[in-house]
């Protein structure tokens, strides 16, 4: 009876092991680590076409949606468009700063076209029409 408690107990412990060092690598979390940090994260299945990306630039969770077509060659990813999650935090941020998350998402996804959705869109349109 006491081999088998004790036998219970380590596969307890195992588990519990297990579960933590799961949850301290989970991609997940890296992404929320570098949200709370303000720095950049890209988090995405890059064999889901049909999942969603996520990434995080100065404290601003923005979300993009992959859209596969064909290309010269093969099948690809040819346009995505982005998001921010919470509009109300992207105070602060200029051209410069979309300019770098539209280079982030080509060094992943070469033959894109990247749309942005509004706000964004109205903001880097001024940048066009200046003289």
């Amino acid at each position: 009876m006491v081999i088998l408690f004790r036998l219970l107990i380590l596969i307890a412990l195992i588990i519990l092991v297990y579960s933590a060092i799961k949850y301290l690598f989970h991609p997940r979390r890296k992404l929320e680590n570098a949200h709370d940090k303000k720095q950049f994260y890209f988090l995405d299945d890059e064999k889901d076409v049909r999942k969603n990306f996520l990434l995080t630039y100065k404290g601003v969770l923005f979300e993009g949606e992959k859209y596969l077509g064909t290309t010269e060659s093969s099948f690809e990813i040819v346009s995505i468009y982005v998001w921010a999650r919470q509009t109300e935090r992207l105070k602060g941020l200029d051209h410069k700063d979309f300019h770098f998350i539209a280079e982030e998402i080509r060094l992943r996804y070469p033959s894109t076209k990247i749309e942005w959705k509004s706000p964004i869109k109205e903001f880097l349109k001024k940048e066009t029409n200046r003289p």
